[in-house]
């Protein structure tokens, strides 16, 4: 694959506002989908799905912690993490997370 390829499909991952919300989170620290899908008041299976295109992507990689995993940035991409830990530059573009403005969008509770 080559490097425009990869960016292409990181940009395309980080086009979702629940992807963006998972990564504003992670970015934050480690996480595992319980975690991740209490705090961001989505269902597990979708924060399953986001996280596997995130992968994917080469965004986020994981290691097992016993029958969980824990959810981190890509050692590729956490050296473009700024010290503050809340800006992803990419090279072409360059992400605020700590000035981004996601859609939170809550469950219906029945």
């Amino acid at each position: 694959m080559s490097e425009k390829d990869t960016w292409v499909n990181i940009l395309k991952a980080l086009a979702d506002d629940t992807r963006l919300r998972i990564l504003k989170r992670i970015l934050e620290g480690t996480s595992g989908v319980n975690d991740l899908a209490r705090e961001l008041h989505i269902s597990q299976y979708n924060v399953s799905k986001h996280l596997k295109v995130l992968r994917s992507a080469g965004i986020v990689d994981y290691r097992k912690k016993g029958a969980l995993h824990e959810y981190f940035i890509a050692p590729a991409l956490a050296k473009r993490v700024a010290k503050n830990g809340q800006v992803l530059d990419l090279g072409c573009c360059v992400f605020h997370f700590d000035r981004l403005h996601i859609n939170k969008k809550k469950r219906k509770h029945r």
